[in-house]
C-alpha cells in the first residue's frame, strides 16, 4: 500500500500546486492590476496565503522534514513562471502576471517546524500565522518593483478577454487605507484553520491508505 499512499500524496501536491497557479492568474491578472493597491490586493493576499499554507503543511507533515514547505512553494513558483511564458506566447507583456512571493513565507513555516522540533500544532498555529502575516508584506514589495500596473492594463487592451477581465478605473482609497495591514490580519486569522485542514488531510490520507 506504500505505492498507493505515495501516489495519492503526489497527486494531491500536483493538484494543489496547479490550482494555486490558476488562482494566481484568475485573482492576479488584468482586473487585479487595475485596482491592485486596494480591494483586490486584500482578496489576493488571503487567497494566496491560504492556498500556500494548506499544501505546504500537508507536504511538510507528510515527509516530516523541515524544508519541504519551501520546496512546495518552489513548485508553485515554477508552475506560475511556465504560465507566464504561455501568456507571453499569446502576445501579452511578460509582466502581465507577476509571480507572487511564496517562498519566504514557506521558509518561515519550515523554520517554525524545525525550531519547535517538529511540533505539528506549533506549525499549524505559529507557522500558519506567520504565513498569513508575511505574505502580503513580501508580495507588496514584489509588486512595487514592477512597472505601473495601470500602464500595463490599459496599454494592452484585449477585446477577446471575458468581461470580468476588462480593465476598470481604480477606486483608490475608497475601501481600505492599508491593504497590507488588512491582508496580513485577515490572512493570519484564516491561515491557521486552513493549515489545520492541511494537517488533517494528511491524517486522512494515512487512515484511508491503512483501511
Amino acid at each position: 500500500m506504500v505505492w498507493l499512499r505515495r501516489t495519492t500524496h503526489y497527486l494531491f501536491i500536483v493538484v494543489v500546486a496547479v490550482n494555486s497557479t490558476l488562482l494566481t492568474i484568475n485573482a492576479g491578472d488584468y482586473i487585479f492590476y487595475t485596482d491592485w493597491m486596494w480591494t483586490s490586493f486584500v482578496v489576493f493576499s488571503i487567497s494566496q496565503s491560504t492556498m500556500l499554507v494548506v499544501g505546504a503543511i500537508y507536504y511538510m507533515l507528510f515527509t516530516g522534514v523541515p524544508g519541504t514547505a519551501t520546496y512546495y512553494a518552489t513548485i508553485m513558483t515554477i508552475y506560475t513562471w511556465v504560465a507566464k511564458g504561455a501568456w507571453f506566447a499569446l502576445g501579452y507583456p511578460y509582466d502581465f502576471i507577476v509571480v507572487p512571493v511564496w517562498i519566504p513565507s514557506a521558509m518561515l513555516l519550515d523554520l517554525t517546524y524545525w525550531a519547535t522540533r517538529r511540533n505539528k500544532h506549533a506549525a499549524i498555529i505559529i507557522g500558519g500565522t506567520l504565513v498569513g502575516l508575511s505574505f502580503p508584506l513580501f508580495n507588496m514589495v514584489n509588486l512595487l518593483l514592477v512597472r505601473d500596473p495601470l500602464e500595463v492594463a490599459f496599454k494592452y487592451p484585449r477585446p477577446t478577454l471575458p468581461a470580468y477581465m476588462t480593465p476598470i478605473e481604480p477606486q483608490v482609497g475608497k475601501f481600505y487605507n492599508s491593504p497590507v495591514a488588512l491582508g496580513s490580519g485577515a490572512g493570519a486569522v484564516l491561515s491557521v484553520p486552513i493549515a489545520a485542514l492541511g494537517a488533517k488531510l494528511n491524517t486522512w490520507t494515512y487512515r484511508w491508505m491503512a483501511a
